[in-house]
């Protein structure tokens, strides 16, 4: 159709698509949904090859946290079932991350509930970060703290951080319908911190908590605004005892137009497939490889995620590679240089990592406009039917950091 061929020619060049075409790819038809996933593979595949990223989650204070993130089963006032514990110690949180690098991980990801870190905690991690790279040199490290404050980063960056996540996880417009402790503008805030300090920025957004299709644009052209380097895509885990319990609301179909949405309008960065693929994608997970180029391996920070070796496989079976130590991830216009989704403007882009379970403070209009011919065979966006609540595929985590037993990877 005449949308995909226009949306891949703009992605091969960097170029941002028009807000009426990236709504349009989330009006297609389930019918059209190979076709979108088609094209938007070139995309990945002209700027990642065949190659998959593995990332690996270690939590490092589960639970008991002050804010009220509607999508968060760590958030105050949770009745999730989940684990509860205060900081690992280094030693601890270097062998839960053994696990991950061993089965192929690259990237460890150092997470921890609260609004923000206090300085104690900024050193906590630091000697965290000292104790993994002093097990594997190469290892990326990302921290995923909740806000900053002044001076933070930098210090996180000394300590050897490579990466800060911090999700935007929805639009400006209704951030305030999901959390009320803290704001849009705080998270926009200290992934500017981030970027400021030299760290590869990684923020996303969550799908599936009755956002509109309005919403899902405006969020990921603020993050292409934001220039990060890596883009979580999380599916919302309805955690039974959390305010969205009941929000069932994506269909593999619709998880696969998102993220094709999400590579088209950031086509040169990592698109990370984040928590929720196993409860949302399910068996078209296979599929998703061909939109994102990055995953979590094995278990997420509160729930259990499909097993390590079932990810290596799919991975092997869909015709894909893991990505070793030694390869660049980013495109090598983008090495080295502050972040970017692409929205710079020698690429004409004109002006415009993480998992959602706790990410420290955290997760109809006629669509084609006046470009009708842009649109194919794309109708009128509706809301999505409410889906059947597969409770069954949302399993709380119960081994690896925290726990006596031995992780998932």
């Amino acid at each position: 159709m005449d949308l995909l061929n226009t949306l891949v020619d703009k992605a091969l060049r960097r170029e941002l698509p028009t807000r009426e075409e990236a709504l349009a790819v989330l009006a297609t038809s389930d019918d059209d949904v190979l076709d979108v996933v088609a094209a938007a593979g070139k995309v990945r595949r002209h700027w990642f090859g065949r190659r998959v990223k593995l990332n690996y989650l270690v939590n490092l204070k589960s639970g008991l946290c002050p804010e009220d993130c509607s999508y968060c089963s760590q958030r105050l006032g949770s009745k999730a079932g989940i684990l509860k514990y205060t900081w690992l110690k280094p030693d601890e949180a270097s062998q839960a991350a053994a696990a991950g690098l061993a089965g192929g991980a690259k990237r460890v990801c150092l997470v921890a509930s609260g609004r923000g870190p206090t300085d104690r905690d900024v050193d906590r991690v630091s000697e965290t970060i000292k104790a993994i790279k002093d097990q594997n040199e190469a290892v990326e490290v990302c921290a995923c703290l909740g806000l900053l404050s002044d001076g933070q980063a930098e210090r996180l960056r000394e300590a050897g951080a490579d990466a800060y996540n911090h999700n935007l996880n929805t639009s400006e417009s209704t951030y305030g319908d999901i959390t009320t402790t803290h704001t849009y503008a705080d998270r926009v805030d200290t992934v500017n911190k981030a970027h400021a300090a030299g760290l590869s920025a990684c923020s996303g957004l969550i799908a599936g908590m009755g956002e509109s299709d309005e919403d899902l644009v405006d969020v990921v052209f603020s993050l292409r605004e934001l220039d990060p380097d890596s883009v979580p895509v999380n599916f919302l885990i309805p955690f039974e005892g959390t305010p969205l319990a009941k929000e069932w609301n994506l269909t593999p179909q619709r998880c696969l137009r998102i993220l094709a949405m999400v590579r088209f309008v950031c086509p040169d960065v990592e698109v990370r497939i984040a928590g929720g693929r196993e409860v949302h994608l399910r068996t078209m997970q296979p599929l998703a490889l061909h939109l994102a180029n990055s995953i979590f391996l094995g278990d997420y920070l509160t729930s259990e995620g499909q097993a390590g070796k079932a990810d290596l496989e799919m991975i092997a079976d869909a015709g894909f590679e893991v990505e070793g130590a030694g390869e660049v991830t980013l495109p090598e216009h983008r090495v080295g240089a502050a972040g970017g989704c692409g929205a710079h403007e020698s690429a004409g882009a004109g002006s415009v990592c993480g998992s959602h379970e706790g990410c420290g403070s955290h997760e109809g209009a006629d669509v084609c406009g006046t470009t009708a011919a842009a649109c194919g065979t794309a109708g009128t966006a509706t809301a999505p039917a409410p889906q059947e609540a597969r409770t069954d595929l949302v399993a709380v985590r119960r081994r690896g950091a925290g726990t006596d037993l031995a992780p998932n990877a």
